[in-house]
């Protein structure tokens, strides 16, 4: 097979036309010649950090419409479904990629439960590290988010930072704001990445000190604009994600998008790929090519260097895409999942208290970090109940592994002013978040999600609707356009209900993540990221 056009050679910083031979899935040769073709030829998109189970898909779907958008790996953290599986749902993401041409690249989650502070469904200690380092299917350790484990010495998490030294895999890093000194240790733990930075002098730090820093764009966390600016000088040292991305988003979009927004802001264009296509490949060791003779081929053609439109995308040198439709074929797999709690009674939202203020936590738009602000609560018959007028509404988790009360707080910004929405897709434990303007509503929400043993939904007095999520309680079963389809008709329903925010899902999602500050909600109760530790809701 022999490819014509612009073929672009990244790290000589070439473009010229000519022709690729291959042969047994790698590249014969590379010939520079004459040819007539004017499209681009260059190496497939890598996201260096992606959680596939957040796009609500397995992987072999996933992989389906990753192609289209020419990226032709991933280096993918199974975090989310390790919370609720453990190893088991690890080695069935690494088993559905198996039977797709894409490459999946599977790290071992570093942080199962991701703290103390919450209910998962598993344990990953450092025993079960050892086991999973040793697996060649794993290639790096998982983002280590326990990044207050590593400032303080903690045994457990030193130990599995040493097993991935053992068996000289890379660490990733998690640690969101964390500067200076503590900065400074964290890394010469040999983690050596990280995609939370949310400010310019932070990814800055990061870099001076040695880090790979890796600019993330997902569906509700947005640091592009804030990063991109670092990309010029220090290109050699950084790589584009997209870590949590829903499928309506992945339908539009993948790396290519981050491409084409760096290009436009006047960015050399080898720059940009070294992060989009090289890095990936060369920090984490990938079996990836990247259009050099010898060489899987692993390549796509492109329509221009300024959209990054995929025209064919190859895989060990099998077409996997090609004129808008993608050749990843359905694999059958077998539902599994962890749901044991029972449905829920009105009552069990309820807050009592004579509290007149209370501590709030502030969803900000686009960022998984959140404020914490001070507001007056609203009394109804000694319960603190919603105030959708001053949009502050009451916010729930409920642990979805066994029957306990549901834990209540209170949430500025997501603007419902009618019904609610629920969600068992919860970093990282992945219970069931739900938010909304009474306590019935809430209710209404948690058990339509406990009947369907997990999901996404949004309720009002008339009308409720439910995206099924059957494998783990966080993934569909169903292909990327049928899901997408079903969340973008779910995300106008919440946006119908008076939510403002981008991605609301996405968003409430990201409200029982702990690890980043500075207030989340786990079904244990609410929770300073900043201190580290539980708070009263009532102020005293």
């Amino acid at each position: 097979m022999i490819l014509k056009g612009n073929i672009v050679d990244i790290l000589n910083r070439k473009i010229f036309k000519g022709e690729i031979t291959i042969e047994d899935g790698k590249i014969k040769s590379i010939d520079e010649r004459d040819c007539t073709e004017n499209h681009y030829i260059l190496p497939g998109f890598v996201d260096a950090h992606i959680h596939i189970e957040s796009s609500m898909l397995v992987p072999s779907e996933f992989a389906k419409i990753a192609v289209k958008h020419g990226t032709v790996a991933t280096v993918s953290d199974p975090h989310e479904i390790a919370n609720v599986l453990g190893i088991k749902g690890v080695e069935f993401m690494i088993e559905n990629g198996k039977q797709t041409p894409f490459k999946f690249n599977f790290g071992a989650p570093s942080c199962v439960p991701a703290t103390s502070f919450e209910s998962a469904g598993a344990v990953i200690d450092s025993d079960a590290i050892k086991t999973l380092m040793a697996n060649p299917d794993i290639k790096y350790l998982a983002e280590m988010m326990n990044y207050p484990g590593v400032v303080y010495d903690d045994a457990q998490v030193l130990k599995k930072i040493e097993w991935a030294k053992y068996y000289n895999k890379p660490i990733d890093g998690h640690a969101p704001g964390l500067r200076g000194d503590d900065l400074t240790k964290y890394i010469s733990t040999g983690i050596s990445t990280d995609h939370e930075c949310f400010t310019n002098e932070e990814g800055l730090e990061k870099l001076q000190k040695g880090m790979k820093v890796i600019i993330r764009e997902g569906s509700a966390a947005k640091n592009f604009e804030a990063l991109i600016g670092l990309l010029d000088e220090h290109y050699e040292h950084m790589m584009f994600c997209s870590d949590d991305k829903h499928p309506d988003d992945l339908l539009l979009g993948h790396i290519d998008q981050l491409c084409a927004r760096a290009v436009s802001k006047g960015i050399d264009i080898f720059k940009v790929l070294r992060a989009a296509c090289v890095n990936p490949v060369a920090h984490y060791n990938l079996d990836v090519g990247l259009l050099n003779v010898g060489d899987n081929a692993d390549c796509i053609v492109i329509e221009d260097l300024k959209d990054f439109k995929t025209l064919q995308t190859y895989i060990d040198g099998e077409l996997v895409y090609n004129d808008g439709v993608s050749r990843i074929k359905h694999v059958e797999f077998k539902n599994l999942n962890n749901f044991k709690t029972d449905k829920k009674e009105v009552s069990d939202f309820k807050f009592e208290s004579k509290a007149e203020q209370i501590r709030v936590i502030e969803c900000l738009d686009g960022e998984l970090v959140t404020n914490k602000i001070i507001e007056n609560a609203k009394n109804e018959d000694g319960n603190l109940v919603s105030d959708t007028e001053n949009d502050v509404l009451k916010i729930a988790v409920v642990n979805r592994y066994k029957n306990e009360k549901p834990a209540i707080a209170f949430i500025k910004n997501f603007g419902l002013k009618e019904g609610a929405i629920a969600s068992s897709v919860a970093h990282d434990s992945h219970n069931i978040i739900a938010v909304g303007v009474s306590d019935a509503a809430i209710c209404k929400a948690v058990n339509l999600l406990v009947q369907h043993e997990g999901g996404i939904c949004a309720v009002s007095d008339k009308v409720q609707k439910v995206v099924a999520l059957p494998v783990a309680g966080i993934m569909s079963d169903k292909d990327a356009e049928t899901i997408g389809k079903q969340y973008s008709e779910l995300d106008d329903m919440a946006k119908q209900l008076g939510s403002q925010l981008h991605a609301p899902y996405m968003s409430l999602s990201f409200m029982a993540l702990l690890v980043i500050p500075s207030l989340k909600l786990s079904d244990k109760g609410l929770f300073d990221g900043k201190e580290f530790n539980f708070i009263k809701v009532e102020v005293a």
